[in-house]
């Protein structure tokens, strides 16, 4: 099972990261546990330099901007073929 993260503080972009994320999981019909991480102190944990960030299994693929849903399912396949 993947763990992924949202990374901000819930700004519009971040919840359309987190919509576009479980698009693509639902998708692909495997199982993610998506959490969306509001706090500053456990974002700053990540290399983020601007929200929103999406994190898959503790390695940052993405921040400062929304990427399409295409490619949010190319980071979960890799994330899936590297387990």
């Amino acid at each position: 099972m993947l763990t992924i993260k949202v990374l901000g503080p819930g700004c519009a972009n971040c919840q359309k990261l987190a919509y576009l994320t479980e698009r693509a999981v639902n998708a692909l019909s495997i199982e993610a546990k998506i959490e969306k991480v509001t706090d500053y102190a456990e974002i700053m944990k990540y290399p983020v330099l601007s929200t929103p960030g999406l994190v898959i299994n503790e390695k940052l693929v993405a921040s400062g901007r929304i990427p399409s849903e295409a490619e949010i399912t190319t980071f979960l396949t890799t994330a899936l073929m590297a387990d």
